[in-house]
């Protein structure tokens, strides 16, 4: 299926076409081309955020309750349009249907979210002064933002820097991966129809000129970023030394799962390929190391593992039975995974389960276990897509020290019936999502996200985002000037 070229851009209310090269969007599960357009110019971008410019200060001032009124339009839009964004999703991510209308419904839940978290960490707060008067706490936005959205969730996790960031009275430009454009066109034709004003959010589409483009103008107050580790290195150094800028990071991370003195041991199959292959392993919580005890333990645990992922169907989204598992995003993702299997290999890992590709020309991977305790000197790094590496260790505190092992931070999770230990794991485990007996990938949305080291900052895109969102203004005020009674100490009468 081959569409049409796209309108790429949306700038102060209208659909344009860029003037950067033209790409296009592949649907990963079948290599049909099912957007194409011609991508956003320096000049585009300086259009967008002028644009934003100009809208600011009236969206700004405007009633909060105004632009309440309009973000929760946006939420009964999507709840109507739910089926057909969802199966947007599908084709522009590859996911299945099922688990593509969860993110939907994700994306409608973050409205009535975003504004008790306005009301909770932002908004404005009255007390008494010293003295007299009154002390008043409020927030600003901070103008023009960017928002860079990723490919995993190319609906819900963009979302969560948009609908906040408008709360607050910020215009956003924002720019989705390029290997998703058509779920954002799809997604800011809804935000015009919820009656957005003209200028509050534009949309530039492209690939890495593009990018950068955005997030070097100097026009933009801040970026709000989920993504990749290496972009968001790139980022960090981009904003190195602009300390008026505001920069939120959300990256991944190299998650452990500890198994420990579980006895169901079909609990601990569910919760482990839940926490590791959902989403194809596409998401940064997703778990990326398995830490279990070493001999006959051990080697029930895995053995439950993979015997649970013998059930696991892999396919097309629209295929019947549905899969849980569609394709990775791309072929050149499929390719780095398969390539990261045969290094491990290479390095002394054992396979338990190998990831295969049916189709060598489409990115549907299989699952993959794979025992990596005999592997020196294991990189750090995250391997986004359903690569479980195994680690077996002799004692909980070497499972401890193993799962810190690590200069990331984001999830980190323990299946264990004994509360002592789950004690312990929550005191000395260092990570921002630490959960016990439940799936590393079911965040709550109610709750701040993200993690510590290189894992990113500001927790971005869940419940916190409404601190990086604005700014806070102290202040003391009374309404009528007038002096102390009496002079203060040192000062003659």
């Amino acid at each position: 299926m081959t569409q049409k070229s796209n309108p790429a851009l949306f700038i102060n209310g209208t659909w344009q076409t860029g003037n950067g090269k033209a790409f296009h969007a592949e649907n990963p599960a079948n290599g049909d081309i099912i957007w194409q357009g011609k991508a956003a110019s320096p000049d585009d971008v300086n259009a967008a955020i002028m644009a934003a410019r100009n809208a600011f200060p009236a969206w700004a001032k405007r009633d909060l309750n105004e632009r309440i009124e309009i973000l929760e339009r946006f939420a009964g839009l999507l709840n109507d349009h739910k089926d057909a964004l969802a199966r947007t999703i599908s084709l522009d991510a590859g996911k299945p249907h099922w688990e593509a209308l969860t993110e939907v419904g994700a994306m409608a839940g973050k409205i009535a979210i975003s504004i008790k978290a306005y009301h909770d960490r932002t908004g404005t707060r009255h007390g008494d002064a010293p003295g007299g008067g009154q002390a008043i706490l409020r927030h600003k936005p901070h103008g023009v933002v960017a928002v860079f959205g990723p490919y995993n969730f190319p609906g819900h996790l963009p979302n969560g820097h948009v609908v906040p960031a408008l709360l607050a009275g910020n215009c956003v430009v924002f720019k989705p991966s390029e290997l998703t454009p058509l779920v954002a066109e799809e997604t800011v034709k809804l935000w015009q129809q919820a009656g957005l004003p003209d200028g509050v959010l534009n949309l530039v589409q492209g690939e890495r000129d593009t990018g950068i483009a955005l997030a070097q103008h100097p026009g933009i107050d801040g970026l709000f970023f989920t993504g990749s580790v290496p972009t968001g290195y790139h980022l960090h150094h981009a904003f190195a030394g602009q300390m008026a800028k505001i920069l939120a990071l959300e990256l991944g991370g190299n998650n452990p799962l500890v198994v420990w003195n579980a006895a169901d041991l079909d609990a601990v199959a569910h919760h482990t390929v839940m926490s590791a292959f959902i989403t194809a392993g596409q998401r940064c919580t997703c778990v990326r190391r398995l830490i279990v005890p070493t001999a006959a333990k051990g080697d029930a645990m895995i053995a439950a593992i993979n015997d649970y992922c013998d059930r696991l169907i892999v396919g097309a989204p629209d295929d019947d039975p549905e899969p849980f598992m569609g394709p990775v995003i791309s072929n050149r993702a499929a390719d780095g995974l398969m390539a990261a299997q045969a290094k491990l290999v290479a390095d002394g890992a054992k396979i338990i389960r190998e990831i295969t590709r049916p189709d060598p020309a489409r990115p549907f991977l299989t699952p993959g276990l794979i025992d990596v305790t005999d592997v020196k000197n294991r990189a750090d790094e995250e391997l986004f897509g359903p690569i479980l590496q195994i680690i077996r260790v002799d004692s909980f505190d070497d499972a401890i020290r193993e799962a810190n092992n690590t200069r990331f931070g984001l999830a980190a999770g323990l299946l264990c019936d004994d509360a002592k230990l789950w004690q312990r794991f929550i005191h000395e485990s260092r990570a921002g999502i630490v959960n016990w007996n439940k799936q590393l990938t079911g965040a709550s949305s109610a709750a701040p996200f993200g993690g510590i080291g290189e894992s990113g900052n500001h927790r971005p895109s869940a419940y916190y985002a409404a601190d990086y969102c604005a700014w806070p203004v102290a202040t003391l005020q009374t309404d009528k000037l007038v002096a102390p009674d009496a002079a203060p100490k040192g000062v003659r009468p």
